[in-house]
């Protein structure tokens, strides 16, 4: 070694050590310098919502994110627009989004987005315990110094003077008291954190049914807390408009919205148990949380309309991910996707049938067991075509699900010629009817397993589908993991036929069964009035249980109440019915229905109304927005809606004149249309919420002024 080595060396490892302290102090001061701006940022951001504390909305700042030991979060905000979690950002440019990425000057700030979503999930289960639905729940992205307005996938970014007004125009969604007490749980859940110089923002306190308290102040009992705001809040609900329900629903309910199902799921429930409210979440949940469409499927044209509108109010961010369709249009637009003709032609089908019955059927046994064409061309499509058979030998052997009337091996041969000879007019006319649309999309579908249209697959009122199109939606995202979701009730079964969901190969395990027992909608006189109807008729599920008629419920609403009306006279009739609706409060048409049995009906009422100068919107175009006018349709297109007020001219004109199934001289198949007609009214009585108009007439004219029950279920 030579001299002067070891100083040598000793010189190189003080200057390595000093470069690597400069480097640490630089990158410390650079952080430092990114702290300051952060805070220097949030404090711009927080100047800009103090507009909002001002009108009684919370902000929480600098608290503590809750399973981490230094992570934090920017902003929790609480108001009558819901929960909202924002991140405030103090970048040196404008953030872009493009390709659902987020960067900054081309560079990605993806991690910032993710971040903004686990904390957010937190918040969700924190309010979860509330009954707050995880959809009224929002991440915002807040940029001090710039102006922006976008969106990345659930997470809305807005500039610092964008996002007070955009705060302010949500709907209202929560009443002072609510308010309150969420922000002290969300205190709670989130602590503040050590060293924040930004102060905690509190509106002053003002009388409430829950008592204000200072934020630093703890409860004395925090359950206590939050059995009353549930209670509170359910209550508010089942008075207040609709945006009420999509922020609260039972902590029941909103465990099915936030689970995860490893295959098909279904929820089934009595009428009134929030079905379709939990299926509207569910929806925007998933919508949320996948980068996938979402598939809303119900079997009437009417009620995609309704649910739609609801889901832009419920979550605007991801509506437009949800796709909300009857199953026939949706299956029309499929196979003209597929490039597959389709030549639907409901009323050259219609004369097809009839001709196969004049020359088939007519002179048939079929008439010895029921001379209408109709009940055998029901049999036709909901038994045959609707459960896709193509041999008399399975035709021979198959459960008719539903149809009462028991067919020997030579009714069923003539069923099938009957069938055989509608199919060949059918073809020379060269058309389809509604079953052919689902049979040819199941066979599309089928052949394009491998691509996934949908994240996943949501059907309402899955009771009144057919075999077939159970089928079809299965096939469009198979046993995936949150895939499938069929929400329905055996027992409101408005159409003839029936399936279990082991003929479409669906297997639900465990506790991807669900049952709500919880009527949220109707009075106790109200619910026993309409069980009396369907008392006596057990029904078979879907999942092939067999189910007493009269159900046991949990009631929450007990205002309701049942008018009856029996006049000598359909005209005394009528004038009695106008009279109640003439009398209304003001308001109050808004959230009123007439419903009828029959489109004969329903024209009759039209006429009526129209005449008497009561603003009438048909059911058939009602869309969920609120109009002043009385809503006028079926009992079937009615399914799936609410009203306060619903009103049933004629109301017993569906029975075979009062005379119950059980007499010996009704036949098998009147057994079998009664007991249809009476799950309809069942459905139509158990729309009302307050008020039940139930009409009868006990004159001469009593007998079925509107006895065809024939109406277009599309």
């Amino acid at each position: 070694m030579t001299a002067g080595g070891s100083a040598s060396r000793r010189a190189q490892e003080v200057r390595r050590e000093e470069r690597l302290l400069r480097e640490q102090w630089q990158t410390a001061r650079e952080q430092a310098r990114r702290w300051e701006l952060a805070s220097e940022g949030e404090r711009k951001v927080a100047a800009q919502l103090l507009v909002l504390v001002a009108r009684g909305w919370r902000l929480l700042v600098d608290r503590k994110w809750p399973g981490t030991r230094t992570a934090n979060v920017d902003m929790l905000l609480v108001g009558p627009g819901g929960v909202f979690v924002l991140d405030v950002k103090n970048w040196r440019s404008a953030p872009q989004t493009t390709g659902g990425r987020l960067s900054v000057d081309g560079e990605p700030r993806d991690e910032h987005a993710t971040k903004l979503l686990a904390v957010t999930k937190v918040a969700e289960s924190a309010v979860a315990s509330l009954g707050m639905s995880p959809v009224a729940v929002q991440p915002l992205m807040v940029f001090a110094g710039r102006r922006v307005d976008a969106e990345l996938g659930r997470i809305r970014l807005l500039g610092e003077r964008e996002v007070g007004p955009a705060l302010l125009s949500e709907p209202r969604r929560l009443r002072a008291e609510s308010v309150r007490a969420i922000a002290d749980h969300l205190e709670r859940v989130f602590p503040k954190y050590e060293g924040s110089s930004l102060p905690q923002m509190t509106p002053s306190p003002s009388p409430s049914p829950i008592p204000w308290r200072p934020p630093d102040q703890e409860p004395s009992d925090g359950l206590i807390d939050l059995a009353a705001l549930r209670d509170a809040a359910i209550e508010e609900a089942l008075r207040a408009p609709v945006e009420q329900w999509m922020t609260f629903l039972h902590p029941d309910q909103v465990a099915l919205v936030r689970r995860n199902w490893a295959g098909p799921a279904r929820i089934s429930g009595p009428a009134g148990t929030g079905k379709t409210v939990v299926a509207l979440h569910r929806a925007a949940h998933l919508a949320q949380r996948t980068t996938g469409r979402i598939l809303y499927v119900t079997f009437a044209n009417n009620l995609p309309r309704v649910q739609a509108t609801f889901l832009k109010d419920l979550a605007p961010a991801v509506a437009d991910r949800v796709d909300f369709r009857s199953l026939h249009s949706w299956a029309q637009e499929f196979l003209q996707d597929c490039g597959v003709p389709v030549r639907l032609h409901r009323a050259k089908a219609g004369t097809a049938f009839s001709l196969a019955w004049a020359h088939q059927g007519r002179g048939s046994c079929l008439t010895e067991i029921d001379p209408a064409p109709g009940y055998w061309q029901e049999e036709i499509d909901h038994v045959i075509k609707g459960r896709g058979i193509v041999s008399f030998e399975e035709y021979a052997t198959v459960p008719r699900r539903r149809r009462r009337a028991s067919l020997r091996r030579p009714h069923r041969q003539a069923v099938w010629a009957l069938y055989e000879a509608y199919e060949e007019r059918r073809t020379e006319r060269g058309v389809h009817d509604f079953n052919d649309v689902l049979s040819l999309a199941l066979a599309e579908a089928r052949l394009r397993t491998g691509q996934r249209r949908y994240a996943a697959v949501i059907v309402d009122e899955v009771q009144d589908l057919t075999l077939v199109g159970v089928r079809l939606l299965h096939a469009l995202v198979g046993d995936a993991p949150n895939g499938l979701l069929l929400v329905g009730d055996g027992q409101q079964a408005v159409y003839p036929g029936g399936f279990r969901m082991s003929d479409a190969g669906i297997d639900i395990r465990g506790d991807r069964g669900q049952v709500l027992r919880t009527n949220y909608r109707n009075s106790r006189e109200i619910l026993d009035t309409a069980l009396a109807v369907v008392a006596e008729d057990s029904f078979e599920d879907i999942d092939g249980s067999n189910t007493s008629g009269r159900r046991d419920v949990d009631l929450t609403y007990h205002d309701g109440q049942v008018i009856r009306v029996s006049q000598p006279t359909q005209a005394e009739h009528d004038e009695a019915l106008l009279e109640a609706l003439r009398t209304l409060p003001s308001g109050a048409r808004a959230d009123a229905a007439v419903l009828c049995l029959s489109m004969r009906a329903i024209g009759h009422y039209q006429r009526l109304l129209d005449r008497a100068g009561v603003p009438v919107c048909l059911l058939e175009h009602y869309d969920g927005r609120p109009v002043d006018a009385v809503k006028l349709g079926s009992y079937r297109r009615a399914k799936g809606l609410e009203f306060k007020r619903v009103f049933l001219p004629v109301h017993d004109a569906a029975l075979t004149n009062g005379v119950r199934s059980a007499d010996p001289q009704v036949s098998e198949t009147g057994r079998e249309r009664d007991e249809l007609a009476r799950s309809q009214l069942f459905v139509a009585m158990t729309r009302a919420r307050d008020v039940l108009w139930l009409g009868s007439i006990n004159g001469p004219g009593r007998t079925r002024p509107f006895g065809d029950r024939g109406q277009s279920p599309h």
